[in-house]
């Protein structure tokens, strides 16, 4: 595929037949607009003021936070051509990269991952779907990867009722915000409207393909894992904000989002995915682990079980800090002397870092809101999907 002199061409293979040609405006400049009527939609119902208040023990919200999606993808195999570097269930996917014509290994990598949150997205389909965006930019840092280009899937509700147009457009200018301010082309999209259910459109849920480039694959991503004895970090800012959140939705909209969703700072989360990445490519990294869909108390459940190892977590601001799904923060397990190196690559990049607490032990214990067994999180984190098909598979 070639853009010369203006022009789209698609050939059949390097230097061979001419598939296609056609004038490159003929796709953008020349494609057909829509104009249909926009509406605002209704304001998201606001947090309760009880919701700052916290729980006296918040470890059951954390059993719920997290779910081994291993279940689904085990049905397919995802070792062909045996070069799967870091396979389902990793931030990102991870194929080594060979070259086309000799098959010798290049040193380098393809990452992929995908990503939505249709919580965020109906709360503030801009900010929201921007937020998406973010998230699987840092997915992809968390493998040492930088993203080369996007791909989406917008899935909404009749675009005839002017509320869903309204959030589809909001949408499609928060994808193109994200977009520009981390240097992604969008370089393909399809659509899915006219979803409702029972006569109700179904929220905005915009999903995201980031494809990526390890340029320096000299050893396996990090993963989600704990190591006896290393201290946990966060890097990113720190945030008590749960608009949004599914905590939130859970305990106070009935299901439903709620709240404002938490400030994004794009030029920051390009800071962010800079050191994350860095790190990674440099071996300083021992498990790793975004904050996003659940918030911490998600990121610890997945690091616990995904080691059978604990981990005691000290001063985070309450429940909030707990739970809230503010973007631009990574958990990230390192050495005890790698803290103050990571402590200055922070610092240079204008990131903020905190040292939470040590891993080891059998417990995941957060100040005096969680103190669980690894056994009772690795069960709730492990069990819930494969009981859910079983049982719907005994019902049907």
């Amino acid at each position: 595929m070639t853009g010369d002199g203006g022009r789209l061409r698609i050939l059949d293979r390097m230097d061979g037949d001419v598939l296609a040609d056609v004038p490159a405006a003929s796709l953008h400049e020349d494609a057909p607009l829509y104009d249909r009527p926009l509406a605002d939609p209704a304001e998201p119902t606001p947090l309760p003021p009880g919701a700052a208040a916290t729980p006296a023990d918040c470890g059951a919200d954390v059993l719920a936070s997290a779910m081994d999606t291993s279940w689904v993808w085990q049905q397919y195999d995802h070792q062909l051509f045996l070069n799967t570097v870091a396979g389902p269930g990793a931030e990102a996917a991870v194929l080594k990269l060979k070259h086309p014509l000799t098959g010798e290994e290049t040193g380098r990598a393809l990452a992929l991952t995908t990503d939505g949150n249709h919580r965020w997205c109906a709360v503030d389909p801009r900010v929201g779907t921007a937020m998406v965006v973010a998230e699987s930019a840092l997915n992809l840092a968390c493998v040492g990867a930088r993203p080369l280009a996007l791909v989406n899937c917008l899935n909404f509700g009749n675009p005839e009722h002017p509320e869903v147009m309204r959030q589809l457009s909001d949408a499609i200018d928060g994808m193109a915000d994200a977009c520009r301010a981390l240097g992604i082309p969008v370089v393909g999209g399809n659509v899915s409207l006219y979803n409702e259910s029972k006569g109700t459109d179904i929220d905005p849920t915009p999903v995201v393909g980031l494809l990526g480039m390890v340029d320096r694959l000299e050893r396996r991503p990090p993963g989600h894992t704990l190591v006896e004895g290393a201290r946990l970090v966060l890097v990113g800012p720190r945030s008590s904000d749960l608009g949004g959140s599914r905590w939130a939705a859970s305990h106070h909209g009935g299901g439903r989002p709620v709240g404002t969703l938490p400030p994004l700072d794009l030029a920051h989360h390009e800071a962010v995915c800079d050191v994350i990445r860095n790190l990674v490519l440099d071996g300083a990294v021992l498990g790793i682990h975004d904050v996003a869909d659940g918030g911490i108390a998600a990121a610890l459940a997945e690091l616990v079980a995904g080691s059978s190892i604990g981990v005691t977590v000290s001063g985070l601001d309450g429940h909030a800090e707990l739970f809230g799904e503010a973007a631009s923060r990574v958990l990230v397990c390192v050495a005890a002397d790698q803290v103050p190196d990571v402590e200055r690559r922070c610092l240079a990049a204008g990131v903020t870092m905190a040292d939470l607490g040590r891993a080891g032990g059998d417990r995941l214990v957060v100040d005096d809101l969680v103190d669980l067994t690894v056994t009772d999180v690795t069960s709730a984190w492990r069990g819930p999907l494969p009981e859910a098909f079983a049982h719907g598979a005994v019902s049907g």
